[in-house]
C-alpha cells in the first residue's frame, strides 16, 4: 500500500506544483484567469491569484513529504516522531478540500469552466479520497 500513497502523492505533488508556480510567478494565463474570477467576488485578483498560489504551495509541500515519507520504514518515522498516519490523512484532506474549492471557483465564478483543469481536480479528489480510505484500513488494522 504504501507504493500506492508514494505514487499517487508524488503524482499529485508533481502536476499541482506547475499551477503553484503559475500562480506565484504571475504567468499571463493565471492572472487573466484570476481577473476573471475575482470581479464577481470584487476582490484584488493579485491578492486571489497569490494567496491560491501559496495554499497550492502548501498542498504541493504536503504532497511531497508524504511520497517521501511513505518510502521510509514506519521504524525510521517514529525515530523522528513523525505521525504518518495523521500527516498523510491532513495532507490528504487539505488537498481534496482545495480542490473542492477549485471545482466550486470553476465553475461559479468562470464564466467558461476550463474542462481540462475540471479534470484535474477530479482526479485529485478522487486519489486523495482513495488515499484517506487506505490510510484508514492501515490504522484499522495497525489497531486491530
Amino acid at each position: 500500500m504504501n507504493k500506492v500513497l508514494f505514487i499517487t502523492n508524488l503524482l499529485m505533488g508533481i502536476v499541482l506544483s506547475r499551477f503553484a508556480i503559475s500562480k506565484l510567478a504571475g504567468w499571463d494565463i493565471s492572472v487573466k484567469a484570476f481577473i476573471e474570477m475575482a470581479q464577481p467576488l470584487g476582490i484584488d485578483p493579485t491578492f486571489f491569484r497569490v494567496s491560491t498560489g501559496i495554499v497550492i504551495s502548501a498542498v504541493v509541500i504536503g504532497y511531497l513529504v508524504t511520497a517521501v515519507f511513505s518510502l521510509i520504514k514506519n521504524n525510521a518515522i517514529t525515530k523522528f516522531k513523525i505521525p504518518f498516519t495523521k500527516w498523510a490523512t491532513l495532507t490528504n484532506l487539505f488537498g481534496l478540500l482545495t480542490m473542492v474549492g477549485a471545482l466550486i471557483a470553476e465553475f461559479s465564478l468562470r464564466v467558461q469552466p476550463k474542462w481540462l483543469l475540471v479534470y484535474i481536480a477530479i482526479g485529485i479528489v478522487t486519489f486523495s479520497a482513495t488515499n484517506i480510505f487506505i490510510l484508514n484500513k492501515q490504522q484499522r488494522i495497525k489497531n486491530s
